[in-house]
């Protein structure tokens, strides 16, 4: 019965923002790390940030360092991904995850153990 719920994706012109949302359930969300990844159809699946399930620690792809912020609310089992300055290159399908240990490659998708439905993030003016 567990669930991840992606939300908050949609079409946005260059420069712009959104903010993302995966809710989550059937799981202890507080021994959970939380991790964003997108992709493009064709292409490789590549991860964007991750949330230790402490919500003290996170981890940014280099391509959206300073640009987009995860942040953890316990009370409602929730995982946010503000995204700023918002590039046509940003486009894609965005995805949450979640696992259980730390220290892990956060980077493989492999490792995690559960997944949301995804949600289509479009950049273009």
């Amino acid at each position: 019965q567990v669930q991840l719920v992606e939300s908050g994706g949609g079409l946005v012109q260059p420069g712009g923002s959104l903010r993302l949302s995966c809710r989550t359930s059937g799981f202890r969300f507080d021994d959970y790390h939380i991790a964003w990844f997108r992709q493009v159809p064709g292409r490789e699946r590549e991860a964007i940030s991750v949330i230790r399930d402490s919500g003290d620690f996170t981890l940014y792809r280099d391509s959206v360092k300073g640009r987009f912020i995860i942040s953890k609310d316990n009370a409602k089992n929730t995982v946010h991904l503000q995204m700023n300055n918002l590039a046509p290159e940003d486009t894609a399908i965005y995805y949450c995850a979640a696992k259980s240990d730390w220290p892990f490659d956060w980077k493989q998708g492999e490792d995690y153990d559960y997944w949301g439905q995804g949600t289509q993030v479009t950049v273009s003016s």
